[in-house]
């Protein structure tokens, strides 16, 4: 079989650890063995040198020097400053969608609820994860408020801020001990945007957004280096790796 580029190596490589960094299949504080990545993905070491070189510019990612690479902690200080940030951004893409949107904005956001309140958040295969389907179906739906929002740097901007939040909002749903009701939550901010009542719609959004967070917070996982280090395999190629790092 013929190989990819090695561009197109470097991306796959960049998106499978990416996703498994979101997923918490590499957990926070992970020791992250660029041979013992090779050997479980079957991707080259520059790939996957490249791709933890635009995980740590990502925020995902720690580089050390003489350490090599380990998975970002998750930390209080970073969550709130997410949330805050995101809560001024999201809530100024959403007035600006209300203002403009049209029948087809409408019309995306009922499709793209009701296909979320359908599907299981949990993963079926294994419960204590979010499912892959959901996070897909979630993020459309956050889209489809956003979408008639006329300020492409405002959307930009957003999608960035989402996407840094994804791996706090994939760990709120193991951590969720009072079982949040999110087809309600979703719901009430849909139903405020077809209302075109853009300050009800913004109240409900940060709500939304702020509960997370707080799961989050009240949990255990918040500045703690998770003890996932665990010895390598092929401890002569992470010595080779962690001397050239």
């Amino acid at each position: 079989m013929s190989r990819p580029p090695s561009g197109s190596l470097t991306e796959e490589a960049f998106n499978r650890i990416r996703n498994e960094i979101l997923a918490s299949r590499l957990p926070p504080g992970q020791k992250l063995v660029i041979a013992d990545l090779c050997g479980s993905f079957g991707f080259s070491l520059g790939a996957v040198r490249e791709a933890l070189a635009r995980l740590t510019a990502e925020g995902l990612v720690e580089a050390e020097p003489r350490k090599g690479f380990t998975v970002a902690p998750i930390t209080e200080a970073e969550i709130k400053d997410i949330t805050n940030v995101r809560n001024l951004i999201e809530t100024l893409c959403l007035d600006n969608a209300i203002q403009h949107g049209d029948i087809k904005w409408e019309a995306n956001i009922v499709a793209a609820q009701f296909e979320l309140s359908r599907l299981p958040i949990q993963d079926p295969g294994d419960p204590a994860r979010l499912s892959e389907e959901w996070a897909e179906a979630h993020k459309r739906f956050h889209e489809a408020l956003v979408a008639a929002c006329d300020s492409p740097w405002l959307l930009r901007i957003r999608n960035l801020l989402f996407n840094q939040s994804e791996r706090y909002r994939r760990l709120s749903v193991p951590l969720d001990s009072k079982k949040r009701d999110l087809v309600s939550e979703h719901k009430e901010i849909a139903d405020a945007c077809l209302s075109r009542d853009s300050e009800t719609a913004c109240a409900a959004l940060k709500r939304h957004l702020d509960r997370t967070t707080r799961i989050i917070i009240d949990s255990d996982v918040c500045n703690m280096r998770q003890s996932h280090n665990r010895k390598p395999k092929r401890a002569p190629q992470e010595r080779v790796e962690n001397a050239s790092s």
